[in-house]
């Protein structure tokens, strides 16, 4: 299947995504990764990735034809959520990572039990509990694997959401939840694509790319209360680096996170240098519901996904804000705050 679509939470329409590069993505992740494994290692390098996304975002040629707002409407970006006027945007790279007043054009509702987007991105949600008919657990990525260390058994059964983030999204990534930073720490890898093309060839993307794990105790005074919250950052191709620079105010004064601070929801957390990219949310079992609406749309029929194709069950993307709600907290008995609805 060449096509790929997804729904668009706001409208409820069905989006035919224009995947970037992905003829030769689907060259890379097919012939190219059987018959010259040698090369295909090389091009998901760090070195390859890093040299790609140069050539993307600093030297390419809507630098020498556009600027301003003219290169925003070719990346097809909204210029007028930015910070910056548009004069300071003369390179894709600036616009890549460009901050916008998401306080007021990513609102989010007020509610300490809501579990909110970390990122503009395409959303798919699912279990990881262990049935048979679930391809996510050996095909996607098991939570032992991408994790790295220690902290597999804590999620094996629980709930996840990928966000996969498209070159023209808005790439500072935002808490999901308030509580305090247990753990944080990289594991090195590749920098393979987040195209679907990608995702469905070859098993476990996710656990074989670069990513940073950040593990946040939300069971605290002032924290969601979703239990102990997972967040992971992977890189892909033409990503250079993940920027840990979290803020408590705005963007102003970014620091490093580190174990022992409390973070705040919807706060930045981080930025992704440049490319697409994907963030991964485990859930401990039982401790967060889902929004109706996205629980509705993955099992969607009528949207032609890759992921539905190769894998032969409904799995169709949502594309989502930054700081919307995804789901809601429950507490330990298993009693839901509120409804789950949007």
């Amino acid at each position: 299947m060449n096509l790929h679509q997804y729904i668009e939470r706001d409208t409820g329409k069905i989006i035919t995504e224009k995947l970037i590069g992905d003829r030769s993505v689907r060259l890379l992740y097919n012939p190219v990764r059987e018959h010259a494994p040698t090369l295909f290692k090389a091009l998901t390098s760090a070195r390859m990735s890093s040299m790609l996304g140069w050539l993307h975002f600093d030297a390419g040629l809507e630098r020498k034809q556009k600027k301003g707002a003219a290169l925003f409407a070719k990346m097809g970006v909204n210029w007028q959520e930015c910070l910056d006027p548009p004069d300071y945007f003369d390179t894709p790279r600036k616009i890549f990572e460009r901050q916008i007043r998401y306080w007021q054009v990513r609102p989010m509702e007020n509610d300490p039990r809501a579990v909110v987007s970390p990122a503009d991105a395409r959303v798919l949600i699912g279990s990881l509990e262990a049935t048979p008919e679930l391809f996510i657990k050996e095909k996607f990525f098991s939570a032992l694997e991408l994790l790295g260390r220690g902290w597999g058994d804590t999620f094996h059964h629980g709930d996840f959401a990928v966000f996969r983030l498209t070159p023209d999204k808005y790439h500072y990534n935002h808490l999901p939840v308030s509580g305090k930073v247990i753990d944080i720490y990289e594991l090195d890898g590749a920098y393979h694509s987040c195209n679907p093309a990608a995702l469905v060839t070859m098993a476990s993307v996710h656990a074989k790319n670069k990513r940073v794990v950040t593990i946040i105790d939300t069971d605290v005074e002032n924290g969601t209360g979703a239990g102990l919250v997972a967040m992971i950052e992977v890189v892909a191709l033409m990503i250079g680096d993940i920027v840990q620079c979290y803020s408590r105010a705005i963007y102003e004064d970014p620091v490093p996170v580190r174990p022992g601070m409390f973070v705040k929801k919807g706060c930045p957390k981080s930025l992704y240098r440049p490319g697409s990219s994907t963030d991964i949310l485990l859930f401990q079992p039982g401790r967060m519901t889902f929004c109706d609406d996205l629980q509705r749309n993955v099992c969607r029929r009528d949207v032609q996904s890759r992921f539905s194709s190769r894998f032969s069950v409904p799995l169709a993307e949502t594309d989502i804000k930054v700081r919307a709600t995804v789901g809601r907290a429950e507490s330990r008995d298993g009693h839901q705050a509120g409804n789950a609805e949007r």
